[in-house]
């Protein structure tokens, strides 16, 4: 007589590195409820390559040195294949490092800045969501259409997205002229409601038209309640850059009825262009967590679907191979065709710009979520830098012409 004994098999895990405390915490639980949900499809589906997915979860707080200390720790200690996350372009960018020096991949899931795949950028550095330089090339085709004439006031927080945002939408929106269209940088991370009411004093003595509010997660939230007090709001159209639906929902629809900006996906948008698969996404994520996902939601189970395909197209989780598998891999998920471009790492896509609904309109919704409108969208070939371009800037930052 043989024995048999049925053998556990080893889970496929990957580590997930983002900020459940700090500023960006609201987007950080985004990004858990959306990566929590695609675990539980694959796993359901049988897992990738007959293993289980199984997530080991570190706090970045939002902080770049913690962020790169836990994605040590989780290749070195827990011997994860893969690390995404993170809310914060310094944080993504350290820890995209920490990642690359023990030959592992790295998911930027909500980094903006144009150094995560250009000066910054490495072979293990995949960015899901679009760049500051694409934001800004969809934004400005819409602004330059509205308010070509009018002054415009940056309000920037002073780390490398926002560097990357306002040196972008300035050179695509023509307002470099500095005296023409002046601005103040305010501090990163630990900025003061001093710090804001400061640099809107200055917004409000400028008499420009255009409030450019180059601030994210709760940063944006204290400056905009604090515009609306101040009655900014009023005679400036203000435009956030990168719009969350975390974000917009801590403001409320009465403040940020009006307000323009841009994302790479929002929730109605799948409904209004027919995208069955993000359809699907969205109606599960809803029935399950009673509420609507967000772009940082949409992001982080992208990745791990993405990571699923190109694992099983490798046929093996070897890093050079997953690498090989993704590089000019194109796909549609939750919304139109996407890239993963080959020669940077950045993911290709449509930018959307979108416009704050009335407020009536937005609680309406069964969520009281209706909050986007979308005004205007740009294919991902024509928002995103061209190789050449890309190039200059690597020479700029002393980077070589190829990851």
């Amino acid at each position: 007589m043989i024995a048999t004994a049925s053998v556990a098999v080893e889970p496929l895990k990957i580590g997930f590195n983002y900020p459940q405390t700090g500023r960006y915490k609201d987007q950080g639980l985004q990004q858990r409820l959306g990566a929590f949900l695609a675990v539980e499809e694959i796993n359901q589906a049988g897992g990738v390559l007959g293993r289980p997915l199984e997530l080991v979860i570190r706090n970045t707080r939002g902080e770049p040195a913690q962020g790169a200390e836990n994605t040590a720790a989780l290749i070195d200690h827990h011997g994860v294949d893969m690390v995404f996350g993170g809310v914060s372009s310094a944080v993504a960018i350290a820890s995209g490092k920490a990642a690359r020096d023990r030959g592992r991949l790295y998911f930027g899931t909500l980094t903006y800045s144009n150094a995560t795949t250009g000066g910054e950028g490495h072979r293990y550095m995949f960015r899901e969501p679009y760049n500051a330089w694409m934001t800004a090339k969809g934004l400005s085709q819409y602004l330059n259409q509205h308010h070509a004439d009018d002054g415009y006031f940056y309000i920037t927080a002073d780390y490398t997205w926002g560097w990357s945002v306002e040196e972008s939408v300035r050179a695509f929106s023509g307002t470099e002229d500095n005296l023409r269209h002046p601005g103040v940088k305010t501090p990163f991370p630990r900025a003061r409601i001093t710090d804001f009411r400061a640099a809107l004093e200055q917004a409000k003595a400028s008499n420009a038209k255009v409030l450019m509010l180059v601030l994210f997660g709760d940063d944006m939230v204290r400056a905009l309640n604090l515009a609306y007090e101040m009655g900014l709001t009023e005679n400036m159209q203000v435009v956030v850059p990168n719009l969350t639906l975390g974000m917009v929902r801590q403001v409320g629809p009465t403040i940020m009825e009006g307000v323009i900006g841009a994302a790479p996906w929002v929730w109605n948008l799948p409904y209004e262009r027919n995208f069955q698969r993000g359809i699907d996404f969205v109606e599960a994520f809803s029935q399950r967590y009673e509420m609507r996902p967000s772009s940082a939601a949409a992001s982080a189970y992208s990745i791990i679907h993405q990571y699923k395909d190109a694992v099983e197209r490798a046929g093996s989780t070897n890093t050079r191979s997953v690498i090989r598998a993704l590089e000019g891999h194109r796909y549609a998920l939750l919304k139109d065709e996407q890239q993963w471009r080959a020669f940077d790492h950045q993911n290709v896509q449509t930018v959307y710009v979108v416009r704050i609904k009335p407020r009536d309109t937005v609680v309406a919704d069964q969520y009281s979520s209706d909050y986007f409108e979308i005004i205007d969208s740009l294919a991902g070939d024509e928002a995103a830098q061209t190789r050449e371009q890309w190039v200059a800037r690597r020479r700029q930052a002393d980077r070589p012409a190829s990851l």
